[in-house]
């Protein structure tokens, strides 16, 4: 059954994502008062790219933005990260 177009992946690993939000903090140059939400869905939709990392940035006084690569957590490198917010613009 299917529950809309878009679907949290289960079975994500808290300790990886815990290590995935360390290096996004690191690659971005995020400080400790930044708030990360990294989440893997799954696009039901032939238009989307299948499997999507999101990272949502929360930044004291700014508004949040949403930070997507169509890639698992789980292939995400330094490069990939860098890239991706890169493509975002300055905040």
């Amino acid at each position: 059954m299917l529950r809309g177009l878009f679907g949290k992946r289960t079975g994500t690993d808290p300790a990886a994502t815990a290590a995935l939000k360390d290096r996004v903090r690191r690659v971005a140059g995020l400080g400790e008062d930044v708030a990360l939400a990294i989440n893997e869905i799954v696009c039901a939709d032939p238009a989307c790219p299948g499997t999507e990392t999101v990272i949502l940035v929360m930044e004291p006084g700014k508004r949040t933005r949403a930070v997507k690569v169509a890639e698992p957590m789980a292939t995400l490198t330094d490069e990939v990260i860098l890239a991706a917010f890169a493509a975002e613009g300055p905040v």
